[in-house]
């Protein structure tokens, strides 16, 4: 029997995030069909991961909507799957990964931006965290894709780490770059999206790309650690 896809998502008091989730899930959809997908929410949308889990009637696989290893992926997840009533596995996040490489290009490309322009430098915004792992993986990411041909690329944080996305795009001002993009290292709107947008802004960024949200390379990201999960399990 093919195991649900369940998939979690962080949740926003923005009505626009669920919206954005709910449309990478259909992309999901489109790429399976026939596979049942649901989605959950660690806060503020509903269904929430425990109220989801209760209503399944078979297997699934609970797959994280976050980019990071940190605290929901490693407390808040673990802890709600014993509530589920049938056999639940957790899936790996989707970061750090070069398919959300190509995603962020795609987004930077859509504000106006060529992928590896030697004249932009790029600030990797994510939303920070207290967990030194899920700050050293968005560093590892923002040095992974400083490969690309770009003049830069640096890791920058909306709250919790250092530096700061303003810092972060003063810090490549004064080091000469002609041009500045901030990408948010984001799947969905809400409070950091928003954040990371007018801090950029303040300091005269030149773009800031929107996040993720339902590009292919997510969608397929999501159904990759669906099937690796399926298959550890099965094996």
């Amino acid at each position: 029997m093919t195991p649900t896809l369940l998939a979690v998502a962080h949740g926003s008091a923005d009505p626009a995030a669920a919206v954005v989730t709910r449309e990478l899930l259909e992309a999901v959809r489109a790429r399976r069909p026939g596979l049942e997908v649901r989605e959950a929410y660690l806060d503020h949308t509903t269904p929430s991961l425990t109220e989801a889990l209760g209503a399944l009637s078979g297997p699934a696989v609970v797959v994280p909507l976050l980019l990071g290893h940190a605290y929901h992926s490693r407390v808040d997840i673990p802890a709600a799957l014993p509530a589920a009533a049938h056999h639940v596995v957790q899936a790996d996040v989707l970061g750090p990964d070069d398919l959300l490489v190509t995603a962020l290009e795609r987004r930077l490309t859509g504000a106006g931006v060529a992928p590896g322009d030697p004249a932009t430098a790029v600030v990797l915004a994510a939303a920070g965290s207290s967990d030194g792992e899920a700050v050293a993986e968005v560093r590892a990411m923002a040095a992974r894709w400083r490969d690309s041909g770009w003049a830069d690329v640096i890791a920058a944080f909306g709250s919790a780490a250092e530096p700061t996305v303003a810092s972060a795009v003063r810090a490549l001002r004064a080091s000469g770059a002609p041009r500045v993009a901030v990408s948010a290292y984001l799947l969905f709107p809400g409070r950091f999206a928003t954040t990371i947008t007018a801090d950029a802004a303040a300091e005269g960024s030149d773009v800031t790309a929107a996040p993720l949200g339902a590009a292919p390379e997510v969608a397929e990201l999501v159904l990759r650690r669906f099937d690796a999960a399926t298959n550890a399990a099965s094996g």
